[in-house]
């Protein structure tokens, strides 16, 4: 599967060859296949997790055995398609230098990169984090509304000439508060998001239908703000509502276990479906509240049931037998890529089995 990797600055490269070698990894869940290669050639279309996972036991450890901590997670190196991925059984790390090249007094190796020279066109060389075409979608539309936000959220109170339907160029207006902004994204608001083990409503889910731009704010005497419709993917129409466009969305996707754990369940599945498979996008019932962030992992389980126990007593009058709980069974990842309060969507990954609604997802043990 073709699914994650690091871009990241040139600048950095010192940064990973310093701690390559730095010794080996203790962490249990990072362990090395008993059948790792020595090395693997980068083709095009590789990803970190590919490359991980042809070495590792659980793929999505790979910054640990690239020896990078946080901070420089958050800039790490190019690695493009040519380059030779080296395992260093030695210091128990990945490395993009042959086991032993140094300058003989302990110093980390020069990181030898391919004798060609890069300029233009550069990031599209390199091995791309998670595929655009996948989850841009989620990174630049509304598709989560949090309680308190629709609450909040201006809405289109008329149109000009009354019209139903509004297109790119037609006028509108708006009333609610913009709190200075004037770009918005406009959505429709969906269903309720129900936590599967509370029943509370966590969220709403959104339909995207365009987006619009600031005319003239209300003056004195009037209602209404001015806008234009800037671009629509479906019909605008009163009563949808706004929200401000969002920052540009933080694409530097590194995996990493939750700040503190967190046990969650799958709440929704895009499109409505009621089972998914790999590569497929949920929603889990936790958020930065929880401690989850961009780029944590979780695994997934299948609930254990509670069956009767063949063997076990009956019940009063002798009605029934005895209850017996089933292990929760894993059977995935969960890659989290965008976060909200209280809800998270996540990328499935190597699932052997496919994923329901109320399926648990929780830190890797």
């Amino acid at each position: 599967m073709k699914n994650f990797s690091t871009v990241v600055t040139r600048a950095a490269a010192a940064v990973l060859v310093a701690c390559v070698v730095a010794g080996p990894v203790q962490a249990a869940e990072c362990a090395f296949k008993p059948n790792a290669p020595d090395q693997h050639r980068v083709v095009k279309g590789d990803t970190l997790w590919d490359i991980s996972g042809t070495f590792l036991e659980h793929p999505w450890c790979w910054p640990q055995v690239w020896g990078m901590n946080r901070d420089e997670i958050r800039n790490p190196h190019w690695i493009y398609p040519g380059q030779i991925v080296y395992f260093d059984r030695k210091t128990g790390r990945l490395s993009l230098n042959k086991p032993g090249e140094g300058d003989g007094r302990g110093e980390p190796p020069v990181l030898r990169l391919s004798p060609q020279v890069r300029s233009a066109g550069l990031e599209n060389d390199a091995i791309q984090s998670i595929p655009a075409g996948v989850i841009e979608p989620y990174l630049t539309q509304p598709l989560i509304i949090e309680k308190n936000q629709l609450a909040s959220a201006p809405r289109i109170a008329a149109s000009e000439e009354n019209r139903v339907y509004l297109g790119a160029g037609d006028r509108l207006y708006v009333r609610g508060e913009l709190n200075g902004a004037t770009s918005f994204q406009v959505f429709r608001p969906g269903g309720a998001l129900r936590d599967p083990q509370t029943g509370a409503v966590l969220a709403h889910e959104a339909t995207y239908v365009g987006t619009v731009s600031l005319v003239k704010a209300a003056t004195p005497g009037v209602d209404v703000h001015t806008f234009t419709v800037s671009s629509s993917v479906s019909e605008m129409g009163v009563g949808d509502r706004l929200v401000p466009a969002p920052p540009p969305a933080v694409r530097n996707y590194v995996p990493h276990a939750p700040q503190r754990p967190v046990d969650a369940r799958v709440m929704s599945i895009y499109s409505g479906v009621t089972h998914a498979g790999q590569s497929q996008v949920v929603t889990v019932n936790r958020g930065s509240i929880d401690g989850l962030d961009v780029g944590a992992v979780l695994q997934l389980y299948h609930f254990g049931k509670t069956v009767p126990d063949p063997e076990g007593r009956r019940g009063f009058l002798g009605i029934g037998r005895s209850k017996i709980k089933l292990p929760d069974e894993q059977y995935g990842s969960l890659f989290i890529f965008r976060v909200f309060g209280r809800v998270s969507y996540g990328l499935i990954m190597q699932v052997t089995a496919p994923v329901e609604v109320g399926d648990v997802a929780k830190s890797p043990e």
